[in-house]
């Protein structure tokens, strides 16, 4: 990655960390792929290379056996001879005790997939050596570690910008827009660097039309494709992901992919649990603890709640078109998050609004992508569920794309004539009703005591609320005459259906 921007404290604590003087000191920097590590890893080495005057010996664990690595450069670059009849651990401790003098050393180990293959050929005795490695996974607590994050919002833009110090016109023309790609793309600098380098070579391609494309073609962009001979990354955000696909087992790729279905937001691990209810949960949670997490596919955000990153995300989907649970787990997470919609009451309290609050971005996932998984009795209750949730705090602006999404799908659906558009109908005029708009609000009233009349009789208990409903309107603009007769017959309707001991 030649633009390094927003790492400065990353690239001074890696500094501090390895800087002690009596032992062997042993560094990580973790994190998932795309987040820059074997640049940071360089960066850092050019930056202090005055520090290592007995060399810096960079070798990519993915590319062969460390220890014959190590004795390589020793003989190529040292002009050291280990005896060729000694095995290659024992001519690597001699490579070690014959180091040339000057000061520190550093090595660096790329790429570590497992540390057990590498950990053998590491130095033990001098203090004057100091590894650093870079990995995708946790290496365990007795490794200091520097876990690498995605930028932060202002350092990515910092980041983007960078390549367009000879036009900036064109990214303050469209800097919302560029804002927008920025959280498009997690931050991630990989995803930003790609992006940044694509827009800089094609000089008429708007940065909204960039997002467009993004948006369409999601991963299999070509900006996200591949990357320029010049880079620090030997490929594409797909290929980075694809590495650690590749070290996961088939329960490991299911439950990703899984994750996946839930919104980009916080996702609690009971309704994960929920979703998998024939799994064991000590299972699930080796899984996410020993796998999804340790290869950093998985952030915790707290107790008992999880997310994937938003690239991550993506990738898992795309993953998911070829799995064969593929239909079963996009049921059972619609499935999971109706339940919790029909539990949402009608009036809730601040308890109740707290309590489902972290559900509602992923009832609205459902809402939005997945209907088509959602059986013709659930349809409703996603976008009820929502209603309900901003209704129930008085959030009417909020509730009504909600009300009138629920309208349109059950009426596309089920037809013009079904209990669910009825319920649709009234709950659009009530929504109406509280925002004062009661020219809006009476149709629609009129309309669902209609519909509720002609499908369940006159003796229903929802042909009594919307009596009361309707009566209610016209209570609110003082038309007393024409309520009081709908107050009536919702009365004797509810009398002869509840009985006269009912709230």
């Amino acid at each position: 990655m030649v633009k390094f921007v927003g790492r400065k404290a990353e690239l001074q604590n890696l500094h501090e960390m390895l800087q002690e003087n009596n032992q062997v000191v042993i560094a990580a920097i973790a994190g998932m792929g795309g987040l820059g590590k074997t640049e940071l890893a360089l960066q850092y080495a050019k930056a202090h290379r005055e520090i290592y005057k007995g060399g810096i010996c960079w070798l990519l664990a993915k590319a062969g056996d460390v220890g014959i690595q190590i004795v390589k450069f020793a003989r190529t670059q040292l002009d050291l001879n280990p005896p060729e009849d000694l095995d290659v651990l024992t001519q690597v401790q001699y490579c070690f005790q014959h180091w040339r003098e000057g000061g520190n050393v550093l090595l660096v180990l790329d790429d570590v997939g497992e540390y057990q293959q590498v950990k053998p050929y590491l130095p033990s005795l001098s203090s004057r050596f100091k590894v650093l490695i870079t990995t995708r996974q946790h290496l365990g607590a007795s490794i200091k570690e520097l876990s690498l994050d995605v930028l932060q919002p202002k350092a990515a833009l910092e980041l983007l910008k960078s390549f367009f110090k000879e036009t900036p016109q064109r990214i303050e023309q469209e800097l919302a827009v560029a804002n927008q790609l920025c959280e498009w793309l997690g931050y991630l600098p990989l995803g930003l660097e790609l992006v940044g380098r694509y827009l800089a070579r094609k000089q008429d391609l708007s940065f909204t039309e960039m997002l467009r494309r993004l948006e369409k073609k999601r991963l299999e962009q070509p900006a996200l494709i591949k990357p320029e001979a010049d880079m620090t990354a030997q490929g594409g955000v797909l290929a980075a992901f694809e590495l650690s696909w590749q070290e996961l087992e088939d329960t490991d790729k299911q439950l990703g992919c899984l994750l996946s279905l839930f919104a980009a937001a916080p996702i609690s691990w009971k309704l994960v649990e929920q979703c998998l209810p024939e799994s064991d949960k000590e299972e699930l949670e080796e899984i996410r603890d020993d796998t999804l997490l340790k290869l950093h596919l998985l952030q915790r955000k707290g107790e008992g709640i999880y997310q994937l990153h938003s690239l991550l995300r993506e990738f898992f989907q795309y993953k998911l078109t070829g799995l064969e649970q593929a239909e079963e787990l996009k049921r059972s997470f619609c499935k999971v998050m109706v339940a919790v919609a029909q539990d949402i009451p009608d009036s809730p309290t601040l308890e109740q609004i707290t309590a489902v609050s972290g559900a509602i971005p992923h009832i609205a996932e459902v809402a939005n992508h997945l209907i088509q998984y959602l059986s013709d009795d659930d349809l409703f209750w996603p976008f009820y569920g929502n209603v309900t949730f901003y209704n129930g705090q008085g959030l009417y602006n909020q509730a009504l794309p909600w009300c009138e999404q629920c309208l349109e799908i059950t009426k596309k659906r089920l037809g013009e004539s079904d209990p669910s558009v009825a319920t649709s109908f009234n709950n659009l005029a009530f929504l109406y009703d509280s925002q004062g708009r009661y020219s809006q609000a009476e149709p629609l009233y009129i309309q669902a005591l209609a519909l509720r009349r002609q499908l369940l009789g006159e003796e229903h208990p929802s042909v009594a609320q919307s009596l009361n409903n309707l009566a209610s309107l016209y209570d609110s603009q003082g038309r007393y005459s024409q309520a009081e007769p709908l107050y009536i017959q919702a009365l004797a309707l509810r009398r002869q259906l509840l009985g006269e001991e009912h709230p």
